[in-house]
């Protein structure tokens, strides 16, 4: 069983009466947490107060990271198989004196400004999101307990833990949960947020207004199938985007004379059906069928906590930020929220962090909330401006909107290098395409090595043959620091494993963690194949065979891409957190390798028990 669980057991009429987190929320970002945490092993129940998934509509755009992260996870298959690719945005609007034009069209994702492995926009819908992971979380032993209205937490007397109550609609019953940990991933109106204190959502709540409908078309407007921004001088702005199954998602700006906000009343699909058509004249606009429709108006709010001050009570998602739809921001971000802080309560509830590592929850997902308020603010503003602003906006912002310019500032778990490294600490890792030795397999280094909880460390030597020497001492010094971490944390999974399910059994996660079950190793070369053998390298590489790659299929390879010009006659050595961020990075001379050892020791001791 997992840690901290008195019984595991799940199903409408029965639910663990302890267990280590309680998620409230079944939206992407409480899956999203519910799922990672089962695949680490950490017992948790998962509270949603409806009966069943989301069935249509709601939020639909996956950015480049987190097709990324999905791919990571090894759960993107499903949603590229049905999803719809948007790869470019074309930008339309009329004038007084000209009628509705094309006046640009680009690329959504340019390679030379992201860089990204998949440059576009998947478009499908949050139920389909929601089942790829509820069908791996179940997989593993974990059920979303539904018809379950989470009503209050307070602390166990004489204890460090947490009563959570809720209520099971179904039967009116009132439950009670024991959990070490409460996290509210229950959106913009959050009920476990009124449990943290100080924590209200600060910031503006405008007049704008869109509606918001999801269906198949009959048009002859020709860029259906690419995103479009469209400005009509006298009916207001429409974002056209594909969907899965043939269908079109309309956002359309709902406006009043004077610019008050709309009645909420008159905004009916047929009026904003109506204020579509006026907006795209001359083109026609038809509904074959519609299958969801919603409003919502602009609110630009960021809480002003995340966690209470004991580190017991958190809040994700929308609970914690909201914003417009423009950007097809709010899943991405709320589930990187919970990727953040997935990692975190695993490594703090085994005991092999400190308390204090939860605390970074707050200082950089918050930052994240405050940079997408920023910037949604500016973008909406865009939008309603000349083609010409909404594009340069586009331009400056376009590694946010793609999830890769998400970056931490410098802190306990972001260390700045002294290194003049391309990358740096709170930033992630970049894409690159690297051969795995062992079976000459070409793959992309960021999604090789399975998302275990664990950090990864890697070594990049340019010139293998004359580094040997200087390898081995960096192994050993590399052996030392991590030596009694990795003994703690071995007797931790010995005793609870992580959530296994059939899966597994074809991607083979043990092959990473035949060092640690904490970190794996993994180096990175320039040398060819045929110079060198695994027999030849320091026994803890021997032992990551499958994490050893080659730099040979790049122009650019990954150790460019990461380090710049690395010398011949140097080492580089990343270290990546388990969310994919760099937490530290730096080389050394040959001969100042030993140096590594007080490095790797003066960043984990910082936070690891």
């Amino acid at each position: 069983m997992s840690p901290i669980a008195d019984a595991e057991c799940y199903g409408a009429e029965c639910v663990s009466a302890s267990t280590t987190v309680v998620v409230v929320g079944a939206g992407p970002s409480g899956l999203m947490l519910a799922n990672n945490l089962a695949r680490f092993g950490i017992s948790v129940v998962i509270l949603d107060d409806r009966p069943d998934k989301t069935s249509t509509g709601k939020a639909d755009g996956m950015q480049p990271k987190t097709i990324e992260t999905f791919k990571q996870l090894r759960l993107a298959d499903p949603l590229l198989r049905n999803g719809a690719k948007v790869f470019d945005i074309s930008f339309w609007e009329s004038t007084t004196d000209q009628p509705m034009r094309r006046t640009g069209r680009k690329l959504h994702y340019p390679d030379h400004l992201v860089g990204a492995s998949d440059p576009y926009i998947l478009l499908a819908h949050q139920g389909m999101v929601e089942e790829v992971m509820i069908d791996d979380m179940e997989s593993r032993g974990v059920f979303v307990t539904r018809n379950a209205r989470f009503t209050s937490c307070s602390p166990v007397d004489g204890t460090d833990r947490l009563q959570i109550q809720y209520e099971d609609t179904a039967t009116n019953a009132i439950r009670t949960i024991k959990a070490d940990y409460l996290v509210g991933c229950d959106g913009a109106r959050s009920k476990v947020r009124s449990f943290i204190p100080d924590a209200d959502l600060e910031g503006e709540i405008t007049n704008a207004a869109w509606g918001v409908m999801d269906g198949v078309i009959d048009t002859d407007f020709p860029d259906l199938w690419s995103k479009v921004a469209l400005r009509s001088h006298s009916a207001g702005s429409i974002l056209l985007i594909p969907r899965e199954r043939g269908m079109t998602r309309l956002y359309v700006e709902l406006s009043s004379t004077g610019g008050e906000r709309v009645d909420k009343a008159k905004a009916t699909p047929e009026y904003v059906t109506q204020r579509a058509r006026e907006a795209m004249h001359p083109f026609k606009l038809e509904w074959k069928s519609v299958e969801w429709f919603g409003t919502y108006v602009v609110g630009q709010r960021v809480a002003k906590r995340f966690m209470d001050p004991s580190a017991k009570v958190f809040i994700a998602g929308d609970a914690g930020h909201c914003h417009s739809a423009l950007a097809a921001q709010g899943a991405n971000t709320s589930m990187h929220d919970s990727f953040n802080l997935a990692w975190k309560l695993n490594l703090v509830a085994r005991g092999l962090a400190k308390s204090s590592l939860l605390h970074t929850y707050e200082e950089e997902r918050q930052k994240i909330a405050h940079d997408l308020i920023n910037f949604d603010v500016e973008h909406c503003k865009a939008f309603s401006e000349r083609e010409t602003a909404l594009a340069k906006n586009f331009d400056d912002n376009i590694r946010f909107i793609a999830g890769f310019g998400a970056e931490y500032t410098p802190g306990t778990l972001t260390r700045v290098s002294s290194s003049p490294c391309r990358i740096q600490a709170g930033m992630l890792q970049l894409p690159a395409k690297v051969t795995r030795y062992i079976d000459a397999n070409p793959v992309d280094i960021q999604l090789d090595i399975p998302l275990l909880g664990q950090f990864k460390i890697y070594i990049f030597v340019p010139e293998l043959r004359s580094s040997l020497s200087a390898l081995n001492v960096l192994c050993e010094q590399v052996a030392d620091v991590l030596g009694e971490l990795t003994a703690h944390a071995d007797r931790s999974f010995e005793k609870h494993s992580r959530g296994h399910c059939s899966s597994d059994d074809f991607q083979q996660p043990q092959r990473y963690n035949t060092v640690s079950n904490i970190f794996t190793l993994a180096m990175v070369t320039k040398s060819p194949q045929s110079e060198f053998e695994i027999s030849e390298l320091p026994e803890m590489l021997q032992k990551s065979r499958w994490s050893v790659y080659l730099d040979d299929i790049q122009a650019t390879g990954c150790t460019e891409r990461w380090f710049g010009n690395l010398e011949a006659e140097s080492i580089g050595m990343a270290i990546v957190r388990p969310d994919g961020y760099i937490g530290m990075i730096d080389s050394w001379d040959m001969a100042k390798v030993a140096a590594s050892g007080a490095w790797l020791d003066s960043y984990f001791l910082s936070f690891m028990a």
